[in-house]
């Protein structure tokens, strides 16, 4: 490991990464747990992101208001977020209030005291949360992608659950899932910023040192299975057509990552990819355009989004198509290829110059990887990717008897009509 990263397991089964930062003043610090929405099941859907709003409202000794005084009194920034993996809960603080910080963020995983008023009413905020992401079809297509993607499984849900299953979940419930999930050996703190590795080691120590180490959590692998493309139409009369379009892709780790991330930057991570020039600027059918890549320890997906014009819906879409095909069948330009590498070296950079970003990247790697990157690793491996790379990705992942595509729009075909249309 390059030095300047440093990792201690504890007897307890929590692993402490840390990277200094000598010319930062800001310390970021994040306490991991390896739980997230791909570890629930349909009756309790939603569960980890209830329990992370609830880790703010108090704890043995720390009430609701004295958690965000405690850190936005010394000039902190307090958070916290669900993914699919990962449950993290964070800040980032003056590095002289190291004690502080983490005091705040254990008793938060350790001593919540989840009051049932408060459960009460965090479920109702998370009920008007999951109704408001339903009204906004720009975030509710991929809810719907998801489901065709992995149907009938905990990556194919929603992580904020869904008003059934968050309405059902009461505050033993809540206890029980946290005192199953939260143990140590799950558990990874992660800290970049001006800092002494031993230092934040000793605090740990103080805090988790008696806890006892316990079987790791376990989520359920995804099913990848399918031979024919998958539509999902809803209509509703936007003004604007709203597609996602997605293809199962690669693993976090697999062998061809960097070629992975490289092709979604040709295709459309910037305004300079492709699918912006030909969508946009050249024949103006989208204003949003781009695609995303999504990766999970099992497996992965390859999307693209859109706003389209409603009455250019299968224009667009065999365009998209289209672009996305041509990868496939010949190599990348050396110029594109360049500058393909240079933006993704580039924005990595200047991500881990933040101190909360290189906490987080540091800290996620870990949870699920088991493994610490330093920058010098990422540029050496991707300077190892060729164009070839990028043509076996799109060879593997661009198969349109594997297409799944959500929209959300004013339209009165059928999902049979759609996929003829556009010749699928």
């Amino acid at each position: 490991m390059n030095p300047d990263y440093k990792r201690t397991d504890l007897p307890c089964g929590l692993k402490i990464v840390s990277h200094k930062m000598a010319q930062r003043q800001s310390l970021a610090l994040g306490i991991l747990i390896t739980v997230g929405g791909r570890y629930e099941f349909a009756r309790n859907k939603g569960i980890s992101h209830f329990l992370e709003h609830l880790l703010f409202k108090g704890t043995k000794k720390y009430s609701c208001r004295k958690i965000k005084e405690s850190i936005e009194g010394i000039g902190g920034a307090l958070n916290g977020f669900t993914s699919e993996e990962v449950t993290c809960y964070l800040v980032k603080i003056p590095s002289r209030h190291l004690e502080l910080g983490l005091s705040v963020l254990s008793d938060m995983v350790i001593n919540p005291t989840l009051p049932v008023l408060e459960v009460e009413k965090e479920k109702q905020v998370i009920l008007e949360e999951i109704k408001m992401y339903r009204d906004q079809p720009q975030s509710y297509v991929y809810e719907l992608l998801d489901e065709l993607l992995w149907p009938n499984q905990p990556l194919g849900t929603p992580i904020i659950g869904s008003v059934d299953s968050v309405s059902a979940l009461k505050r033993e419930d809540l206890k029980v899932y946290k005192q199953n999930h939260y143990t140590s050996s799950n558990i990874i703190v992660s800290a970049a910023g001006l800092l002494e590795h031993e230092k934040i080691v000793a605090a740990i120590k103080k805090h988790f040192g008696s806890f006892k180490p316990l079987n790791k959590n376990v989520f359920q692998g995804a099913r990848v299975e399918q031979e024919n493309p998958r539509v999902k139409i809803l209509n509703k009369d936007t003004e604007q057509t709203h597609m996602a379009l997605g293809f199962h892709s690669l693993s976090r780790n697999h062998p061809l990552k960097h070629a992975l991330g490289l092709l979604h930057i040709i295709l459309g991570a910037n305004m300079s990819s492709r699918l912006f020039h030909e969508l946009r600027e050249k024949r103006g059918l989208a204003y949003e355009i781009g695609t995303a890549v999504k990766r999970f320890q099992d497996t992965g997906a390859f999307l693209v989004h859109a706003g389209i014009d409603n009455r250019k819906i299968e224009e667009t879409i065999k365009l998209i198509l289209k672009e996305l095909m041509k990868p496939a069948s010949s190599l990348v330009s050396t110029d594109e290829f360049s500058r393909a590498k240079e933006f993704y070296l580039g924005q990595l950079m200047l991500a881990l110059e933040d101190t909360l970003e290189h906490m987080l990247w540091i800290g996620e790697t870990t949870a699920t990887l088991d493994r610490t990157y330093s920058l010098q690793d990422i540029i050496k491996e991707v300077n190892k990717v060729t164009r070839d790379d990028l043509r076996k990705v799109a060879r593997l992942i661009f198969d349109t008897r594997k297409l799944n595509l959500a929209i959300i729009g004013p339209l009165k075909q059928k999902e049979e009509e759609l996929l003829k249309s556009i010749n699928v």
